[in-house]
Parts: structure tokens; C-alpha cells; sequence
């Protein structure tokens, strides 16, 4: 028998506080029954295969008991007894790895479309890349307890120079021109309560300094793009927590990086060019992707692993802005997905990615994406931390389900599916200073998936899913279909877009 947590309203609401477990299996017969109370209710995960993230081999015929949304024990099933009154979960022919974490993040559609999508695809842990207060809000819900959903990590509005990309274009953001505007904009994003500074591609080269510099003395991590007019080792030695996306990785690594790099800052760029910067730095890119130097390189990343700098790949954007041709236009998933905002991407794709796009740059699309392939491979073999994002606001990405596409991109740059789950689990973790999350190990947080096949054999596994765990509270299979339904008719009830589609974002 199955039973759901979580009725069609609370699941929609994302409430919580009902009790833990789901039935979805039998329980161990006792003549002297006790009914726990609700402070050390025991869920069971019996003969379960246990991939733990931690790099160690896959653990069979396990059973992990969950109380009060901590992990009690991962013990061999014959080594462990199901207590008395346990909610059991039948794991058989099953696969328990950690919840996963998405960290690149831009929300979009609103509480009934991103938070249930994220956990029904069995992600627990959200970075979100720019201010965005309903998140702010959905966060403090999720911490009190009053709301299902993952955990986020908020940052600042994106921190640009001045002209800034992103002016007119709707994005949250902030413009600084001197270094005393730098300075002051950290401080007040951290009183604001951001998490993190995000700072962005057009910051001069003193403000860039000058943020780091502030970050430090206050004590907040800033991370993001980085500047036009610094290296990426500069970057990184001066403390960027993590570099977003791959456009800036291979000036440094390039044979002709001076040339390059007197050719990207002479480039001129006006406020809300966005896009005009896309084009006009692609040829310089190519350029440097095509004069990468295997030796040079070695040292470059080197260097990124020795500051603990991350790089988050986010393979699904690239896959879009560099093949823009390839993307599918009958996705189902889409059916989760506004139509408002499924017309801004047939929008963003006709107007700004193929619009007047050539032979010649399909070809030269497609050459770059297959190196920003192995330049993952070769960050990840330099042991550069590497961790899962996507993106989520570039077109046709759709929130929840991204991640796992991600995922499979990553396996696809020749990770082995170990360290892939790894960047969704283990290296996010690690990154927050999250210690109680990223395994499965006694003590930590009881955030976990529950799939149908074996991640281990094909990554994209990830999306067999058939139980989610948050924070103890299990999501069985009839209550995460009802979860995806909601989420169905809750987009099909949004109107189509009234405002002029040119005022959205293009990201």
C-alpha cells in the first residue's frame, strides 16, 4: 500500500509538519506494538543500494533509518533491525544517493512552478544567483518549517560596471563606476542579507579589486563572472569563490592571451547590450579556445585548485547559446513551463540566438561546444572542484528538470558518473560548509532520492525517480506525481504574456 504525506493543497502550498514517512512497504511484526512519538519516529529504507557520494563504492543490501530529519544509521540490512512502529520503505532493486543541489540558479515562474518542481526532481539545495525576495520569503518558510522546499542560498543583485549589460533589460542589478561605489554597494548587500556578492562581466578592473577587497573585510563571499578586464588566476587568487560559466576560462589558457586580451577590453560595449557583448566576444573566445596551450593550462588550473577556487560549468546554457539550432521544440516538460514564458524563449531564440546567425557560425558553435567539453574534463582531472548548475532562466531550461540534463552533459564531458553526482552532491556541500549535507552518512541531514535504476551504470538514472526525502519528510511516488500534476495546471492557468516580450530578460 501507498500512502501520500501530503494532500493536493499542502503540496501545492508546500506545507509541512505532517508526519514523517510513507508506507510504501511492511513493517516488522511485533507482540508488544508501541506507537513512537512524533520526536523518534523511525522511517526504514530496507535493502536499499546506498551510493553515499563520498567516492566509495556502492553499498547493497543496506538500511538507512531516518528520525527527526537526521540520518540514524546506515547499517547492512542483516545487521540491523527495523524498530518497532517504523514507516518502511522496501528498497529492493533500489538506489539512495544524497538530494541533489542546483548552483546556478535564476527563479522565474513563481512559488507554485520552481519550489515543487526543484524537490519533485529531487533537488534540496538552490543557490539562487541574484537577489530575488520571494525566494528570500520561500527560504525563511522552508527554515521554519512551514513550507516544503529546498534550501536556498541568496545572493546579491548581479554587481556590473558602469554602462551595466543588463540596463533596461528587467534583471536586478547594480552599476558601480569608482571603487568607492564597489566598496559601498558590498556593504550594503551584506546588510541587506545577502549571501554572496555576484559580480559581473563589465566591472572595471579597480572595482573588481576593490570588491574583493571589501568581500574580505566584511566577511562575505562574492563569486560570479569574471571581469573582461581581469584574469581568471587573478581572480582566483584574489578570493572568487566561483567562476559561473566557461566564456572567460580559455584567455588564459591561450598561447595568444595578450593579443586577446588587448583586443576584449578595447571592444566597445553600450549599457543593455547583452547580447552585443555575446557576439562581439565570440570571435576572441574562439579565438583563444582554438590557441589553448596544453602547458599552459596544466599551471592555470593548477593554480585554481590550489585557492579552492570552483568552476560551475553550467553546460546546459552553453548548449543552448552555442547550438542554438539544436533545441528541441516539442520537449513535454515544457508543459510545466508558463506559456508567458515559453513565448519569450521562441522570442529569445528567433530574435537574438538565430537571427541572422550563419552557416559558418554553426559550425564554429558546434567546434566550440566540443572543446568546452574537454576543457571540463581537463578542470576536473586537474582537480578543480567542479559543482552542478544551469542556469535556469536561459531559454527552453526548464526549473527541476535541468539539472539532471546538466548532469548528463557533464558525464558526457567524460566525468565518470561518480564525480558527477558528486558536483550535485558532495562539492556543493563542501562549497556552503554545509557539513551535515552532500552523503549519506550517520548524522547528516536526511535529504536524499530514492531511484529506480543505477545512477553508477548511466547518469541518467538521476531521473528514474521514485521517492524524495527532505529533510526526513518522504515524498512517495503518488504524492510526487500529484506534486508534477499540480504543477501542470498551475502553469496552463497562467495567461499568455501581455507586456512586449523585447521588456523580459534574455538570459
Amino acid at each position: 500500500m501507498q500512502r501520500s504525506n501530503f494532500s493536493r493543497r499542502s503540496v501545492l502550498a508546500g506545507a509541512v509538519g505532517l508526519a514523517a514517512g510513507a508506507a510504501v512497504g511492511g513493517g516488522r511484526a511485533s507482540a508488544t506494538p508501541r506507537v513512537p512519538s512524533a520526536a523518534d519516529r523511525v522511517t526504514a529504507i530496507t535493502h536499499v543500494t546506498v551510493i553515499d557520494a563520498t567516492g566509495a563504492p556502492a553499498n547493497r543490501d543496506m538500511t538507512v533509518l531516518l528520525r527527526d530529519g537526521r540520518v540514524l544509521a546506515v547499517e547492512p540490512s542483516r545487521r540491523v533491525g527495523v524498530p518497532v512502529g517504523a514507516d518502511v520503505i522496501d528498497g529492493r532493486g533500489k538506489f539512495l544517493i544524497p538530494g541533489l543541489a542546483n548552483m546556478h540558479n535564476h527563479t522565474f515562474d513563481g512559488e507554485a512552478i520552481e519550489p515543487p518542481l526543484n524537490i519533485a526532481n529531487g533537488i534540496t539545495t538552490v543557490r539562487e544567483m541574484s537577489a530575488n525576495a520571494d525566494v528570500t520569503r520561500w527560504n525563511r518558510e522552508v527554515e521554519a518549517g512551514t513550507r516544503l522546499g529546498p534550501r536556498w542560498t541568496v545572493g546579491s543583485p548581479i554587481v556590473d560596471g558602469e554602462p551595466s549589460l543588463w540596463e533596461g533589460l528587467g534583471a536586478p542589478y547594480v552599476a558601480v563606476a569608482t571603487p568607492e561605489e564597489a566598496r559601498a554597494t558590498v556593504r550594503a548587500q551584506k546588510a541587506a542579507g545577502a549571501d554572496f556578492v555576484k559580480v559581473y562581466t563589465r566591472l572595471s578592473r579597480a572595482s573588481f579589486y576593490a570588491i574583493a577587497d571589501e568581500a574580505r573585510r566584511q566577511r562575505i563571499p562574492f563569486l560570479g563572472h569574471v571581469s573582461d578586464f581581469v584574469q581568471l588566476t587573478e581572480a582566483s587568487d584574489a578570493g572568487l569563490a566561483s567562476v559561473e560559466h566557461l566564456f572567460q576560462v580559455w584567455y588564459d589558457t591561450s598561447s595568444r592571451e595578450d593579443e586577446l586580451r588587448r583586443a576584449i577590453t578595447s571592444v566597445p560595449i553600450a549599457g543593455g547590450e547583452y547580447n552585443g557583448w555575446l557576439n562581439k566576444m565570440h570571435p576572441y573566445e574562439y579565438a583563444a579556445a582554438r590557441s589553448f596551450d596544453r602547458h599552459k593550462a596544466a599551471g592555470v588550473f593548477a593554480r585554481l585548485a590550489r585557492n579552492g577556487t570552483r568552476v560551475t560549468p553550467t553546460l546546459v546554457l552553453h548548449t543552448f547559446t552555442d547550438l542554438p539550432g539544436d533545441t528541441p521544440m516539442n520537449d513535454p516538460r515544457y508543459a510545466y513551463v508558463p506559456a508567458a514564458t515559453q513565448e519569450f524563449w521562441q522570442y529569445a531564440l528567433d530574435l537574438i540566438y538565430l537571427d541572422g546567425r550563419t552557416p559558418e557560425q554553426d559550425a564554429r558553435g558546434r567546434e566550440i561546444f566540443e572543446r568546452r567539453l574537454r576543457l571540463v574534463h581537463d578542470l576536473d582531472c586537474a582537480g578543480v572542484p567542479l559543482m552542478a548548475g544551469t542556469d535556469n532562466g536561459t531559454a527552453y531550461l526548464v526549473p527541476g528538470f535541468s539539472l539532471h540534463d546538466e548532469l548528463a552533459r557533464l558525464s558526457q564531458a567524460g566525468l565518470s558518473n561518480m564525480r558527477v553526482l558528486q558536483t550535485a552532491t558532495l562539492e556543493p556541500a563542501r562549497y556552503l560548509g554545509a557539513h551535515d549535507r552532500g552523503t549519506i552518512e550517520r548524522g547528516k541531514v536526511a535529504d536524499l532520492v530514492l531511484l529506480d535504476a543505477d545512477p553508477l551504470r548511466d547518469i541518467r538514472n538521476t531521473t528514474r525517480i521514485n521517492s524524495v526525502v527532505v529533510r526526513g519528510q518522504v515524498i512517495d511516488p503518488a504524492a510526487r506525481q500529484l506534486m508534477l500534476d499540480d504543477v501542470r495546471k498551475a502553469a496552463a492557468a497562467v495567461p499568455p504574456a501581455t507586456a512586449p516580450l523585447a521588456a523580459r530578460c534574455p538570459c
